[in-house]
């Protein structure tokens, strides 16, 4: 059986779309491109069984839908996966229907945290063949192509349609799954090159990427739709720090990576880190690599910073989604206001680079909260406690429980799911769609204050230093675009920006 691991392109005159490995959707103006690595290990699955397989990153090729249909009467699959997500789910119902009536003998299936939540919606929308629920597609793809062979009993989580009726095999059982019995992705077969260069989370290139768990131990906030439908609170899995190390060494030799970064939601903590960076420093690799991943504020020691730092780390992301502790509660967060700027000080007394990710929109939040928010980011630059920042605004995405509270709140402007990709506000406010964007656009000015800029400029040392704030200033700019308080005609149609903003009385208590 030939089997197609793909991604089918996206065209909009919002930009490209970030789709894959991601928590949080976006259309980026400066294209960002991320190595997805479920899928990836999926492919590499599936060849280690003997399927001849083939990828079909058409977003990260920059191929166009003709030139992907191109590709799939070239390659005739006779099965294709292609994950999903709640923005463009509508433009893959009908994309599914176009290529069910171009290839009808081709079976597709869909995967992705939207149709997890609600796979039947999707079985009614379009003629999808087969959905996998849950975030271990890599194994559950396997099964199921030997199921229908015949040759193993289909596991749970799998969703299909026989005539009106929807049928299903039963709950998924993520925690049965062992990723130290996956392979190594096969960095060749999913073209890593794509994705090792058009990314700002790197300095040093050629970069890639790893996830040594699924997904995140905390495995609580309230808008992570990765924490509750693909990775629900329970199923935290994480390779052995043996096997992480392994496969940076693997990295380094076969393909000469300069930099890694570790996409687990939060990287394990405790006795695994203590022995991924001591293995990290006794092999040598600490020389040869730089490494990065996602880490809670309130979750580390100075003295594990410290070791981090000999090991290597470089870039350590934080969500830290506000300044108000009422939104941090809210959210689940599990910290306090006061421990963020704490934890960021000692990860940069311990020679690391913070990122933080902060999010504007919030259903309770007023303009005095969303200063607040931008007032702490412009002091955490200022203080030289953060090197890089993402701004976005917040998507309370089905299957969350922000979600359902919105639900309860009456809070959603809109289940048209094309308007969920993050270009306006989908919730009842108390401030505007274009006063958010405008917050925003002020997280992304905290680059703009003097001290920072001059430390920068003082910190260059290398062409790889120069690169990298060259890279840094075309994103910036991007990120204007993305969220400049004035949309594009196109988008001016369908947004909710005149929509009367919502009374401070209404919000919640």
């Amino acid at each position: 059986m030939k089997i197609a691991v793909a991604y089918a392109p996206i065209e909009s005159p919002k930009g490209t779309a970030l789709l894959s490995q991601n928590r949080q959707f976006q259309y980026f103006n400066a294209p960002t491109y991320i190595y997805p690595m479920v899928p990836a290990y999926a492919a590499t699955h599936l060849k280690s069984k003997g399927y001849d397989v083939v990828w079909m990153d058409a977003i990260a090729q920059r191929k166009t839908y003709a030139q992907f249909l191109e590709e799939l009467e070239h390659e005739k699959p006779d099965l294709i996966m292609m994950e999903t997500k709640t923005p463009v789910i509508k433009k893959h119902w009908k994309q599914i229907t176009d290529l069910k009536a171009r290839f009808p003998e081709m079976k597709i299936v869909l995967v992705g945290d939207h149709v997890t939540w609600n796979p039947e919606e999707t079985l009614r929308a379009c003629p999808v063949d087969y959905i996998l629920t849950g975030g271990d597609y890599d194994f559950a793809i396997v099964n199921l192509v030997r199921a229908l062979e015949g040759r193993e009993d289909m596991e749970g989580g799998v969703y299909w349609k026989e005539g009106d009726q929807i049928k299903n095999s039963g709950a998924m059982k993520l925690k049965t799954h062992k990723l130290d019995d996956l392979p190594m992705v096969d960095r060749d077969l999913t073209q890593w090159k794509n994705y090792a260069y058009h990314n700002g989370n790197y300095k040093y290139f050629p970069g890639t990427y790893m996830y040594t768990g699924r997904d995140c131990w905390w495995n609580r906030c309230t808008f992570c739709v990765w924490d509750h439908t693909l990775y629900p609170q329970g199923t935290f899995r994480a390779h052995s720090p043996e096997r992480a190390l392994d496969e940076v060494g693997h990295l380094i030799e076969k393909y000469g990576v300069k930099e890694i970064f570790d996409d687990c939601g939060t990287l394990p903590i405790g006795a695994w880190l203590k022995k991924f960076c001591e293995g990290m420093i006794e092999r040598g690799y600490h020389k040869k690599v730089r490494y990065g991943c996602n880490m809670r504020v309130n979750a580390l020691t100075q003295a594990e910073y410290d070791l981090m730092g000999k090991a290597r780390f470089r870039f350590i992301l934080y969500g830290i989604e506000s300044g108000n502790q009422k939104t941090l509660d809210m959210l689940d967060k599990g910290c306090k206001v006061e421990e963020i700027e704490q934890g960021l000080k000692m990860a940069k007394q311990a020679g690391l680079e913070p990122h933080i990710t902060v999010m504007m929109g919030y259903p309770w939040e007023d303009a005095a909260d969303s200063q607040r928010t931008v007032d702490l980011t412009h002091r955490l630059f200022r203080k030289g406690y953060v090197d890089t920042l993402q701004g976005t605004i917040v998507v309370p995405y089905p299957g969350t429980p922000l979600y359902k509270l919105c639900k309860e709140k009456g809070w959603l402007k809109t289940e048209d799911w094309d308007r969920y990709d993050m270009r306006e506000s989908v919730m009842l406010n108390p401030v505007t769609d274009e006063q958010i964007r405008a917050f925003t656009q002020d997280l992304y000015k905290s680059f703009m204050s003097p001290q920072f800029i001059s430390r920068k400029l003082m910190s260059i040392r290398s062409l790889d230093d120069m690169k990298f704030f060259a890279i840094a200033g075309k994103k910036f700019a991007g990120h204007l675009l993305d969220f400049k308080k004035k949309q594009p005609a196109y988008l001016a149609d369908q947004s909710s920006s005149h929509t009367p903003a919502m009374p401070v009385s209404q919000t919640a208590a």
